[in-house]
């Protein structure tokens, strides 16, 4: 890999390894936080781990292989600054996204199909807007990726890796949710969208 700050192809890779590091560190303190909350309900299975491996093997294990390996360099593609600043902007967004929603869940939060004990509905802050800001926040991250990785594989395999999760969990999560909260979350669903505010 070269290292090349006026190369778009190097700006739009370190600019991903970076977002990763900055989303890892987001993470840090939710997870130690929410560990410490017994989890008293939980629907994973093992549709759910294998989806969770593929949506992080698309997000993270692919684009990692290609940029320091040089493997799948066959389908590299060119680059350029319009499409980088793009995928800058769009992976920045996802990060606030991951801060602001980690935040309004606090010790709610967990990495799988989890209720923690004394679990609540969070309605307040991004929640009043999108019931899954997590979702959207990895859709803005998985549709980034393209943008900053030219390379056919490795760019889209962020797309395909969480849209497998997403697809797959999204139903049996708010199934979970409506059966621990009841007619709480019907109403909460009759007034939020899922991903984007006011249209899905």
């Amino acid at each position: 890999m070269e290292f090349s700050l006026t190369d778009p192809a190097f700006v739009g890779k370190l600019f991903w390894f970076t977002g990763l590091a900055i989303w890892l560190a987001i993470r840090y303190r939710p997870n130690r936080t929410s560990r410490k909350n017994k989890i008293s309900v939980t629907a994973r299975s093992p549709v759910e781990n294998v989806s969770m491996i593929v949506s992080f093997s698309g997000l993270g294990i692919i684009p990692l292989i290609w940029i320091f390996s040089g493997e799948l360099s066959s389908f590299n593609h060119a680059a350029n600054w319009v499409v980088i600043i793009i995928g800058i902007i769009l992976f920045a967004w996802s990060l606030y996204l991951f801060r602001i929603t980690h935040k309004a869940l606090g010790a709610m939060w967990s990495v799988s199909l989890d209720l923690r004990e004394g679990h609540k509905l969070v309605t307040s802050g991004i929640y009043e807007k999108v019931r899954h800001p997590m979702y959207s926040a990895f859709w803005l991250w998985a549709v980034a990726q393209p943008f900053l990785l030219s390379n056919w594989i490795a760019g889209f395999s962020g797309i395909v890796g969480f849209g497998t999760l997403f697809f797959l969990r999204v139903g049996r999560e708010e199934a979970m949710m409506e059966g621990e909260f009841g007619d709480q979350y019907k109403d909460y669903c009759q007034r939020t969208k899922r991903i984007i505010p006011e249209i899905y």
